[in-house]
C-alpha cells in the first residue's frame, strides 16, 4: 500500500482538470484514485434534478469506528473571464517563482491535495488512530449547491453515516495561512421589489402615478436603515441595493412599473423571516406615503450560524499554533459556503489558504503555502484522534 501523495502534485493535477461549474472536467477521478491507494472506500454520487444539471461528487471513508472526522471541500471552480487577462493558463497548474497558478489553486484544489496529503503522511508515520477520516467532495459549490453538499449530506444519513466534526477546506485564511478559522457564516437573501403605478403620458404626469420616485423612496429608506449593530462575533448586518430596473425605452410614457433588487448579508440575530417581516413593514409605509403597489419575493442562499468557541475550535487553534507559533483569529466574515449545509449535521469550522486571488484573474498560492496547510492538516489529525473533542 503506498502513502506517498505530492501535495503540489496532486493540486497541480486537479487545477488541470477544467471543472468550471457544473462541469466535473475529470477532478472527482483525479481525487479518487489519489485517495483508494491509501485505503479509502470511495463511493462516487452522481446527482441531478429536472431544472439543474447532474453533478459529479465523492465521499470517501478510512476507517468503520467513530469519531469520523470529515474534511469537506469541492472541486468545482468559477469560470475563468478573459483568459487573454491571464498570465498563465488556467488550467495548466503551472509552477513560477515558487507559486503554482491557475484557476482553484486558492480556492480550493490546494487545499484538498493538503489534506490528502497529510492523511498520506499519518499513514506514512504509522500514526495509530481510532476512528475514521472521511472527504466529502462536491462539484456544485461555485453553482447553485442543489446537486452537491446537501444531498451527499441526505444520502449520508440514509446511509447511516454519522459525521461527528468537519473541517471545510475553503480559502478562509487572511494573510498568512492558518491566521484565521471561521467559526460561522453570515446569512444571505436576496429580495426583489416590484413597485407598480399606472402608465401614462409623460406630458400629462398628474393622470399617471410613476413608480420611479416610490421605488427611488424605497430604496432611500432601506438604504438608510440600520439592521443592527453587530454581535461578539459578528459584524453588523448589511443591506446592499444589486438592481434596479425599469425597462422603459420610450421618452414620452410614465412606466407602470419599476423593480430593484437588493442582498441582506445578516448575522445570528436575525432570521430570514423575520427580515422580510421588516422589509415588508417598510414597504408598506412607502406605499402608504407615496402611493402605488408595493410587492416583495425573496429567496434564501443560507441562514447564519456560529460553532460557538469551544473543544473543537479550540483544537484547531492548538494545532496551527503548532506548525506556526501564532495564534488565530475567528472570523464570520465573506460569503456563503456549503458549512451552511453540513453545521445541521456536526459542528463545523472552516480553515485553508488565503483567499487573496480567489474568483480573480491570474488566481495562484505559494508553494511554501500548500506545505504550511498540509502541516496543519496532519497537526490537526493528530490532536483530534489523540483526544476527540466532545
Amino acid at each position: 500500500m503506498s502513502f506517498a501523495v505530492d501535495p503540489v502534485a496532486l493540486a497541480q493535477a486537479l487545477i488541470r482538470c477544467p471543472s468550471v461549474t457544473p462541469q466535473d472536467g475529470g477532478a472527482i477521478g483525479v481525487l479518487e484514485e489519489a485517495l483508494k491507494p491509501l485505503g479509502f472506500t470511495c463511493h462516487r454520487l452522481r446527482f441531478e434534478a429536472d431544472d439543474s444539471p447532474p453533478i459529479e461528487n465523492l465521499y470517501a471513508r478510512l476507517g468503520t469506528a467513530a469519531p469520523n472526522f470529515c474534511f469537506a471541500g469541492h472541486t468545482d471552480v468559477v469560470p475563468t473571464g478573459d483568459t487573454k487577462l491571464w498570465t498563465h493558463d488556467p488550467f495548466g497548474g503551472e509552477i513560477e517563482g515558487g507559486m503554482l497558478h491557475g484557476r482553484g489553486a486558492a480556492d480550493m484544489k490546494s487545499a484538498i491535495a493538503a489534506f490528502v496529503a497529510a492523511v498520506a503522511r499519518m499513514l506514512a508515520e504509522k500514526t495509530a488512530f481510532r476512528g475514521s477520516i472521511s472527504l466529502l467532495v462536491t462539484g456544485d459549490e461555485e453553482g447553485p449547491a442543489v446537486n452537491g453538499t446537501i444531498k451527499i449530506l441526505e444520502w449520508l444519513k440514509s446511509a447511516g453515516e454519522k459525521l461527528d466534526h468537519c473541517l471545510v477546506g475553503e480559502p478562509s485564511s487572511a494573510v498568512r495561512t492558518g491566521d484565521t478559522i471561521k467559526i460561522g457564516r453570515r446569512g444571505s437573501m436576496n429580495i426583489r421589489a416590484t413597485v407598480r403605478g399606472v402608465q401614462g403620458h409623460a406630458a400629462y404626469p398628474e393622470h399617471a402615478v410613476n413608480p420611479i420616485p416610490i421605488l427611488a423612496a424605497l430604496v432611500e429608506k432601506l438604504s438608510a436603515t440600520e439592521l443592527d449593530t453587530g454581535t461578539v462575533h459578528f459584524d453588523p448586518s448589511t443591506l446592499a441595493f444589486t438592481d434596479l430596473d425599469v425597462g422603459n425605452d420610450a421618452t414620452n410614457v410614465i412606466p407602470g412599473e419599476a423593480r430593484g433588487a437588493f442582498n441582506i448579508r445578516f448575522n445570528d440575530l436575525h432570521t430570514p423571516d423575520s427580515l422580510l417581516r421588516r422589509m415588508e413593514d417598510i414597504a408598506r409605509a412607502v406605499s402608504e406615503e407615496r402611493g402605488g403597489e408595493i410587492a416583495l419575493t425573496h429567496d434564501v442562499s443560507g441562514t447564519a450560524f456560529l460553532t460557538e468557541p469551544g473543544p473543537f475550535t479550540e483544537l484547531l487553534s492548538a494545532a496551527i499554533m503548532r506548525i506556526t507559533g501564532e495564534a488565530p483569529g475567528y472570523s464570520t466574515g465573506g460569503g456563503t459556503s456549503d458549512a451552511r449545509f453540513i453545521k445541521d449535521y456536526c459542528p463545523v469550522a472552516e480553515l485553508g489558504l488565503s483567499g487573496r486571488t480567489m474568483h480573480k484573474n491570474n488566481e495562484c498560492v505559494a508553494l511554501t503555502d500548500i506545505e504550511t496547510l498540509t502541516r496543519i492538516y496532519q497537526s490537526v489529525l493528530a490532536l483530534y484522534f489523540a483526544d476527540p473533542p466532545q
